[in-house]
Formats: structure tokens, sequence, C-alpha cells
């Protein structure tokens, strides 16, 4: 769980994969490249998601922007390649980066 009053920074993947690969996409990720990207040190949690759509989000949570630019540095080209040897077609993706600026819990 956040911490409320603290600020984190949030890499979002947006993936659409062809109906084809939708079941082994979410086995792919929940059991490899989530846990893999986890492994680097750099992100403190991730969300892996679902839509009714068809689409998938996973949301790696990083403690600060330098967490995330260590990230990008060392470690993301080697993961986007093995995402890309696993999927080399059949899976739209986009990347977002937000920061949370305030968060509510009851």
């Amino acid at each position: 769980m956040m911490t409320p009053g603290r600020v984190y920074v949030l890499y979002e993947v947006t993936a659409t994969p062809s109906p084809e690969l939708r079941d082994a996409y979410e086995r792919y990720m929940r059991e490899t490249h989530i846990r893999d990207v986890l492994a680097t040190g750099c992100f403190v949690a991730a969300r892996f998601s679902t839509a009714a759509s068809g689409q998938c989000r996973t949301s790696y949570i990083a403690s600060q922007q330098e967490d995330l630019d260590r990230y990008f540095e060392q470690h993301a080209q080697r993961l986007r390649d093995d995402f890309a040897s696993h999927f080399p077609t059949g899976v739209a993706l986009t990347r977002d980066v937000w920061n949370v600026v305030e968060e509510w819990q009851v």
C-alpha cells in the first residue's frame, strides 16, 4: 500500500494483445516479466489490470524519479528485448509516466 501524503512516480504500460495472444500475454506478464522488472530494484510495487475490451495495463510504482531514470538507463532495453522475443508482433504498446500528486484512502 502506498503511504498517504507521499509522491510516487507511476510508469504505466498499456497493451492491446491480439485476441489469440491474450492468454499467453497475460501469463507471460504475471509469471515472468513483472517479476523481472521488480527484480531490478527500481520499483516498490506493480499492478496488473485487465479491461473487458481486452486491454491490459501494468503500473510500476517508483518511489522517486531517479529510480525510474535508473530503470530506463540500466534495465529497460534488456527487458524490452526479452518481451519482443516472446511477442515480436501482435501486441500494441503505449507507455506513460505519471506523477502521483495526492492520494486518498478510506
